[in-house]
């Protein structure tokens, strides 16, 4: 049986200062923001950073974390309150919406889906989401709102490339929802 460590109290509280750096500097800059500057502006050195977060991943991973729970979450809701096929396009929307407002979640989003079909295998911080988007493109199939073949992985390849053409395009998304409307078109039956 694998034994748990607890951190002891200063490390908490270095892991938390770092996690609450790091999402401001992901807000400002990008998921490309200094790891150096994170560690500087938490006061704490370099290798403490990399004992908490090995990877700029793990910390991206640990920085929305939460987020990435919290837009899962909204497909439930939305599948309670809408027919199928809605709920699918409102919550791609709203993940579209999420991923040019909060950087960094694109790039993480984009790593979990960019491979082989893979996502989902419970070890990727986005594993919530493709749970999520499997579950509403489940239910639009069965209403007949989807075409049979596509995949919930392709539907997240899809919003992110939807997200990225409307950043692109208006800065702040403001052709989003006309380019998910385009690109549903052609996944319903």
């Amino acid at each position: 049986m694998a034994q748990v460590r607890t951190m002891r109290a200063d490390a908490r509280r270095n892991h938390e200062r770092l996690l609450k750096v790091a999402v401001e500097a992901f807000a400002a800059h990008g998921e490309g923001a200094s790891l150096d500057d994170i560690a500087k502006r938490a006061g704490v050195g370099s290798g403490t950073l990399y004992r908490h977060f090995p990877t700029r991943r793990a910390l991206l991973e640990a920085a929305y974390v939460d987020r990435i729970a919290s837009i899962a979450a909204r497909a439930g809701e939305l599948g309670e309150r809408l027919p199928p096929g809605e709920a699918l396009v409102e919550w791609l929307n709203e993940l579209g919406a999420g991923m040019i407002q909060i950087r960094g979640l694109r790039a993480l989003l984009g790593s979990a889906v960019g491979g082989g079909g893979t996502a989902g295998d419970g070890t990727d911080c986005c594993d919530p989401l493709m749970r999520a988007v499997a579950r509403l493109v489940g239910a639009a199939q069965e209403a007949g709102a989807l075409r049979g073949d596509v995949e919930p992985v392709d539907v997240l390849r899809l919003a992110h490339g939807v997200a990225t053409a409307s950043e692109l395009a208006g800065g702040e998304g403001a052709y989003l929802r006309r380019y998910l409307e385009l690109v549903m078109t052609g996944l319903r039956v």
